[in-house]
């Protein structure tokens, strides 16, 4: 009876941290200007109240019948996923290091970069877990310039979160990946929605704080870091990286043959669309969401639309 009852004990708290996460409503009523000290507290809280403290050490990996395991070994994407977590982790850690003028905000971002360095140990148990094997990781030395690190770690995470999003569940619908394992790693595709809220909020916060005379300059970086990632994925396209070496990364854009599902890039984009409404809707809506990705994903299915129905122009 005592183990039954911490079970029960143990299976509610996980849940009521799980719905903490997801769900989460800043309690100052009214509304909140953009860049503001208010403002800040707001996207900072979030970030902090809505951590899911779980420890990837104990996560109880499922076994897995031979035939998803095969597929689970044999998806590209675990070289990648661990360097990009591990490159992420120090990029946002190095630029909370520059912030020493506000307590909150470094809490926020030393909390982020935590959790990215947290992702990484989930995926190196997993891949442990079932036998994957890795390529010898390379380091993680810390930017140069922690800024343009920092902004360039935020936006990439809002390109392949969205997709994430939607890979995630167009392979839960398949079945491709067994209900087990897609309840065990759920945690993890929920933090990064939660990251990219923060970013999107920091971004628009940061940006009021800057003089006049500088905010076209900010602006000018935020455009030169949207071209630099367009460039990298270009580069992963073609299955290399920035140092010349052959991968297969571009999953964002072929993930969906390589999780077994059969959909255009339409069908996708809208279940895509419709994840990133649904894991964002949670949260308090007086905080910006990332809109540059869904708004080109939105014109790609209105301009295939058109020309599907060429007669209704």
């Amino acid at each position: 009876m005592a183990d039954d009852t911490r079970a029960f004990q143990d299976s509610g708290a996980i849940a009521a941290a799980d719905y903490a996460m997801r769900n989460w409503t800043f309690p100052e009523p009214g509304d909140v200007r953009i860049g503001t000290a208010m403002h800040r507290h707001m996207f900072c809280k979030q970030l902090l109240e809505t951590h899911n403290p779980y420890k990837p050490a104990i996560i109880d990996w499922p076994e897995l019948p031979p035939d998803a395991l095969q597929r689970v070994m044999s998806l590209p994407i675990w070289d990648i996923a661990i360097q990009t977590e591990g490159r992420a982790s120090i990029r946002v850690r190095t630029y909370a290091q520059t912030v020493n003028d506000n307590p909150l905000l470094r809490a926020a971002l030393d909390m982020d970069a935590g959790e990215e360095a947290r992702h990484k140990v989930v995926l190196a148990k997993l891949v442990e877990a079932y036998g994957i094997r890795l390529a010898p990781e390379p380091a993680y030395p810390p930017p140069k310039h922690p800024e343009w690190a920092w902004m360039v770690t935020g936006y990439s995470e809002c390109i392949d979160s969205f997709f994430a999003f939607g890979l995630f569940e167009a392979a839960k619908r398949t079945g491709y990946f067994p209900m087990a394992l897609v309840e065990t790693f759920e945690p993890v595709i929920q933090e990064e929605c939660r990251h990219i809220l923060f970013f999107a909020n920091w971004i628009a916060w940061h940006r009021r704080q800057l003089p006049t005379w500088k905010r076209p300059w900010f602006r000018l970086k935020i455009i030169t870091v949207w071209l630099f990632l367009v460039w990298e994925r270009i580069g992963l396209a073609r299955g290399f990286n920035d140092r010349g070496e052959a991968q297969d990364a571009n999953f964002a854009m072929t993930g969906g043959q390589q999780v077994g599902v059969e959909l255009g890039i339409r069908a996708l984009l809208q279940i895509c669309l419709a994840e990133n409404d649904r894991r964002m809707a949670g949260y308090d809506p007086r905080l910006l969401r990332p809109v540059f990705v869904p708004r080109c994903a939105r014109l790609v299915c209105w301009l295939s639309t058109r020309r599907r129905h060429p007669a209704a122009q």
